[in-house]
């Protein structure tokens, strides 16, 4: 094993320049390759597994960051408060809600854009240049600036609409869906560059081979451009499924109202305004728990339309 290793590493440094400074220290591919990967890797261990576990032994106390007492081990008690908690529940609903009106807004205005820009138009480059532009911004530039098209007083959309002094932020009822609507906006963009992509890949001579047999565009639609653009869009499903079920930004910047406040907000106020740590860290837990199998379903899902 040895001696094959061997052979690997001089065949390999026989592939370098000659001339090279690599080759003249003696460096090999490999360890060239190591030496950019192993400090990637621990830079990973450091800012990211390093506090995922730290927060994980934390869910398991009743730690506050707010205090100087010690953390006293209190085993699954953080869980089981937070699955018996009907507030947490109701903020999982409302999270759920948000997410579904959320990502079907955006794959429906995305995919049907797509379906638009998926032709010979003018200025098609810089058409597609300017629908981008919301999701490159900040989010919190998005909120500030849709709090104000949203105000009741002098707001251009209360005026486009004819609807008066309507409060789209302070009414209980409409205040989820104003936020929805702005994510809509914001990220519509990115479902519909995922599907530029799934559209432009459809062999044209499936669309002339369905033109010559008559077929209508529904027929069109459904048996060839959506089966074949699918496993894409699923992607940007997955994608904005678990951004939308992370949200905070746009829900805490333009409004207050109990009734939009989605999973994130919640954890947040437990964890920097209560500093219930431990508590927070177990709800954090749960919420990837959750992510995760929400992405398990849609992964299952995507490799089954892969497969048709």
């Amino acid at each position: 094993m040895l001696i094959e290793e061997v052979a690997v590493a001089t065949a390999v440094l026989t592939t370098l320049d000659p001339k090279s400074r690599a080759a003249s220290r003696g460096l090999s591919d490999i360890t060239i390759r190591n030496l950019f990967i192993i400090p990637t890797i621990v830079f990973l261990i450091v800012f990211n597994i390093f506090p995922l576990l730290y927060s994980l032994g934390y869910s398991f106390t009743d730690f506050r960051a707010s205090g100087s007492a010690a953390a006293n081990f209190v085993g699954l008690q953080n869980y089981r408060d937070l699955l018996n908690d009907p507030f947490i529940w109701n903020n999982f609903s409302i999270t759920a809600k948000y997410v579904i009106v959320s990502v079907v807004g955006q794959v429906v205005v995305g995919f049907g854009t797509a379906l638009l820009l998926n032709r010979d138009i003018p200025l098609k480059g810089l058409i597609t240049t300017l629908l981008l532009l919301p999701m490159m911004l900040s989010m919190a530039v998005v909120g500030l600036f849709w709090k104000l098209l949203y105000d009741p007083s002098f707001g251009i959309i209360n005026y486009a609409l004819g609807l008066g002094n309507f409060e789209w932020l302070s009414n209980p009822d409409m205040a989820l869906y104003a936020v929805a609507l702005t994510d809509i906006w914001m990220w519509s963009p990115f479902v519909m560059l995922l599907s530029l992509a799934g559209l432009s890949a459809v062999p044209k001579h499936l669309y002339e081979a369905a033109a010559i047999d008559r077929a209508g565009s529904l027929y069109t639609f459904f048996r060839i451009t959506l089966p074949l653009v699918a496993p894409i869009l699923m992607i940007a499903i997955i994608f904005r499924t678990m951004e939308a079920f992370k949200t905070f930004d746009l829900a805490y910047i333009l409004t207050s109202q109990p009734t939009t406040e989605v999973i994130s907000i919640r954890l947040y106020k437990m964890a920097f305004q209560t500093w219930e740590t431990g508590r927070s860290c177990a709800l954090a837990y749960i919420m990837l728990i959750m992510v995760l199998a929400i992405t398990n379903i849609y992964v299952k899902y995507l490799n089954k339309v892969k497969e048709r």
